[in-house]
């Protein structure tokens, strides 16, 4: 059941553009199992697929104060994170790692203009790279699937075929999800293990760049009802992940 509602949680986080549900995924503790779920599910089928579906079955018109609540979440988020980079030898090397991947972060995902041309009758192949794409977004933390897409002039397709219920591009799109979803938690789940402090230290780079995008042009500040609703929620959310936090810091360590 707690698995079930932090679903939900996730579901919001991964249809928000601008957030990422596997930035929560991070925030609950849930990242590394998932991945590995994943990338083993066809060894340890029941297993997997016991863990995976609360989290799955979990799946507003207040979007400054979701966003708000989102954004304390996320920061409350930060020490634990920061602890989960150290957890396994850390030297400031890596520091340059989480530099690196913040800048790039903040390039590609929140001041980019479209790198590629923009796809419109796209070939078979095109649509399984939507798909890849998709799956890639929503399996790496930090990564925004609105921005990775459009980025690739990808989002426009994705949107419209979506609202449009074209199989054309949605069939191999879906083959697309399901190849690039295993395929990235493989990956993933084996830089983890191999190269966890590195890994990580990428991946918290990528999650501290998309911090400024949780936030969007719905979300200006004014003497209103709306916004002091909106500081104290996100006030509250920042206690509430901090403490949760803690709980999962105590419970792993037990």
């Amino acid at each position: 059941m707690l698995n079930f509602l932090k679903g939900i949680v996730i579901g919001l986080g991964a249809v928000s553009p601008g957030l990422s549900g596997s930035i929560l995924l991070v925030i609950f503790g849930l990242y590394a199992k998932t991945v590995d779920a994943i990338s083993s599910i066809f060894k340890t089928f029941k297993k997997s697929v016991l863990y995976l579906m609360p989290l799955g079955f979990g799946i507003n018109s207040y979007q400054m104060q979701t966003r708000f609540v989102f954004l304390g979440l996320i920061l409350g988020s930060v020490p634990l994170f920061y602890k989960e980079v150290k957890k396994k030898g850390f030297s400031n090397k890596y520091y340059i790692c989480i530099a690196a991947t913040f800048i790039l972060g903040l390039l590609v995902f929140n001041f980019n203009k479209n790198l590629f041309p923009e796809i419109v009758n796209p070939s078979i192949w095109q649509s399984l790279l939507l798909g890849v794409a998709v799956a890639a977004s929503y399996v790496v933390p930090g990564i925004d699937s609105a921005a990775i897409l459009s980025a690739f002039g990808l989002y426009n397709l994705w949107v419209n075929s979506l609202a449009s219920l074209n199989f054309a591009v949605l069939i191999p799109a879906a083959v697309g999800v399901i190849i690039g979803v295993v395929v990235v938690s493989v990956v993933i789940n084996f830089l983890i293990k191999k190269f966890y402090t590195l890994t990580f230290s990428l991946i918290f780079g990528l999650f501290l760049s998309v911090i400024p995008r949780v936030l969007n042009e719905s979300c200006r500040l004014a003497l209103n009802v709306d916004s002091s609703v909106s500081i104290i929620l996100m006030v509250v959310a920042f206690v509430l992940s901090l403490i949760f936090s803690n709980l999962e810091s105590k419970k792993s360590r037990n």
